[in-house]
């Protein structure tokens, strides 16, 4: 498919309340049906970036993912974000891509946020995630990922959108901004940004800036900042390929391993 309809949904997040905030995604869900063939949620998008997992067993994690398994089959899209998850003794910060009629994937957050000491109650992943779907590689990162682009690196074109979902503050809203701006040039892709807004029960305050741009690094859309908003938008597949075929700096890349 050459036009992928793509919708960021920049929210607030009701503080460690799982079904309050399933409630209300489930009504933006619904009224992208039919607009829409990629829905991005911001990160942990029932609880807020809550450090206090003990409350979050296998049971909720479960559910939730069966949740959104049912509005992806029912509105006929995908969706992306990520929640806290429970498997085997541990707690992740695990992204999900969710599409019609096939099994859930999943990416585990690699880079866990020191300051906030996420690495203290979460394990860190150590596997990406680059998903196919409507005939488009799409890769799936969590927050913090973003400040590291060795590890969001585009060796030989292996995604075409990169996906962040993000509880990313407002006192960092400029290098979240400009770090959006930087993985779409370097790595010649279309990336969405998805942030949520308010403030949690950390009293940290969040405005969004949500935005999704071209492999340019040009804003296609941009969400008003602290204003919840669903934005979208339509990316083309032939314009990306066209642009790589025309400015093929992903041929002159270093190339090295990470591991």
């Amino acid at each position: 498919m050459d036009i992928l309809r793509v919708s960021s949904v920049q929210s607030d997040i009701v503080w460690e309340n799982v079904e309050e905030n399933l409630y209300r995604r489930q009504r933006d869900i619904e009224s992208l049906s039919g607009k829409t063939d990629l829905v991005i949620l911001p990160e942990m998008f029932t609880t807020g970036f809550t450090m206090h997992v003990g409350q979050y067993d296998h049971t909720i994690t479960e559910y939730t993912i069966e949740t959104i398994r049912n509005w992806s089959d029912r509105y006929r899209m995908a969706i992306a974000g990520s929640i806290i998850a429970y498997e085997k003794g541990n707690y992740y910060n695990r992204g999900f891509f969710i599409s019609p009629d096939r099994a859930p994937q999943y990416y585990d957050k690699k880079h866990l946020f020191r300051i906030g000491r996420e690495g203290e109650f979460f394990t860190a992943g150590n596997e990406r995630l680059i998903a196919q779907y409507q005939g488009w590689n799409i890769a799936l990162f969590v927050c913090y990922d973003l400040r590291f682009p060795v590890w969001l690196r585009n060796a030989d074109n292996e995604y075409d959108i990169l996906l962040i979902v993000a509880n990313w503050p407002q006192s960092r809203s400029y290098a979240w901004k400009q770090l959006l701006i930087a993985r779409a040039i370097e790595n010649s892709c279309y990336v969405c940004g998805v942030n949520r807004i308010g403030e949690d029960g950390t009293q940290l305050k969040y405005s969004g800036d949500s935005m999704i741009l071209d492999m340019k690094g040009h804003p296609l859309v941009s969400a008003r900042p602290g204003e919840n908003e669903i934005i979208t938008t339509e990316l083309s597949l032939s314009k990306l390929q066209s642009y790589r075929q025309n400015f093929p700096f992903w041929r002159d890349n270093d190339k090295f391993s990470l591991l």
